[in-house]
């Protein structure tokens, strides 16, 4: 009872709101994106509500839980990770070219997703002991035990291929770094390095890959083909206007000219049903939840837990700015759903290609580790 009453007396009733908040917007959206002519319940807002009520079910096991001893078991969560992403590359299914999926019996899992989260822990473990044992901020040297922690997942989640995912772990490690203090000579260092890589890098791509990222440069290029999804929801975005078109009223999405309505264009529908208005309501919440996630960071108990909040938080502002950037035109099509709002679940008899994105709604579940007093 004491320890019931602990719990409820530090729970972040706010940080609770704002997500249950997003969530029935994206309940909304998806309801209306997927609904057909028949009488009834839409198939995918049914599943979306128990991928919603799993989602909190780990929610209320994750506060059960000292991040403390979490993080006791960072380094074996992270080894059952990289075994998991070898077990998809030897054993998943090869899906429109893609293999990123663990089959284990009649569930279908996106290991890839597990890794944001895992990697988050592992950060910070390892940052927060070298951080207290280098008063001056991170050399160069210190550096390279999380830049090769990073490595592995990366190549074996570049392997499948999902470029988007491996290069948010490299995005993560940037900011939690930073974040744990860094000297500026070595902050240079890194940068410099990454510059140098980055015709490596373009050499590396595949073919569509360096086609999406022209595309982005060049919006007019083959509209027909890698251009097409960009077009088409910069069409819906802008046919909202200020108040959009109205609920159900979307004839981009209800005409099935835009594709991936209710997993990675799901704020196009959004920008199209309830226009300019609709968009600032649901950037305003995830702002608020962000800048609610740094000022807990920032009242963190110890460093440890000011560092899984931050990685926690940028896992989830990284991940707006590019689906956002990339329904607007201003990034590249990169296949990164919208956490919190993407339908997505792990069952069998899903689409693989929404399989693994309900992870988001665990993901979002870590935030309240650092809410324990």
């Amino acid at each position: 009872m004491p320890e019931e009453r602990r719990l409820l007396a530090y729970f972040d009733w706010l940080t609770l709101a704002l997500i249950l908040l997003i969530t029935t917007l994206s309940l909304l959206l998806l309801y209306s994106a997927t609904a057909t002519q028949v009488k009834g319940v839409a198939p995918l807002f049914v599943k979306q509500l128990v991928w919603l009520g799993i989602g909190l079910m780990g929610l209320a096991a994750v506060l059960c839980c000292d991040y403390q001893l979490l993080c006791r078991y960072a380094y074996v969560l992270y080894g059952v990770l990289l075994l998991g992403l070898v077990a998809v590359l030897l054993t998943g299914p090869v899906i429109n070219g893609a293999q990123r999926w663990l089959v284990v019996g009649p569930w279908r899992f996106q290991v890839s997703e597990l890794a944001k989260p895992v990697l988050i822990l592992v950060l910070a473990r390892y940052l927060t002991e070298e951080r207290e044992a280098s008063a001056d901020g991170l050399t160069l040297r210190e550096v390279l035990v999380p830049l090769a922690l990073v490595v592995p997942p990366f190549l074996l989640i570049a392997k499948q291929p999902d470029l988007s995912t491996s290069l948010l772990l490299f995005a993560i490690l940037g900011i939690m770094v930073v974040m744990a203090g860094i000297r500026r000579q070595t902050l240079l260092a890194l940068s410099g390095l990454a510059l140098a890589a980055l015709p490596v890098a373009w050499l590396g791509l595949k073919h569509y890959q360096r086609q999406r990222l022209l595309a982005m440069l060049n919006p007019n290029t083959d509209l027909q083909g890698v251009g097409y999804h960009g077009l088409q929801s910069k069409i819906a975005i802008g046919s909202g206007g200020l108040w959009g078109k109205g609920w159900f009223a979307g004839t981009q999405s209800h005409l099935h000219f835009l594709p991936e309505k209710h997993t990675d264009f799901i704020f196009a529908v959004l920008g199209e049903e309830w226009g300019f208005a609709g968009v600032c309501v649901l950037l305003g919440l995830f702002c608020l939840l962000c800048v609610h996630g740094l000022t807990t960071a920032a009242r963190a108990r110890d460093r440890l837990g000011a560092l899984i909040a931050t990685g926690v938080v940028s896992l989830l502002a990284l991940q707006v700015f590019l689906n956002v950037g990339m329904t607007i035109g201003l990034l590249p099509v990169i296949g990164l759903p919208l956490p919190l709002v993407s339908y997505g679940g792990v069952v069998a008899g899903d689409h693989p290609a929404v399989a693994g994105v309900a992870h988001e709604r665990a993901h979002a579940a870590l935030s309240f580790l650092i809410l324990r007093g």
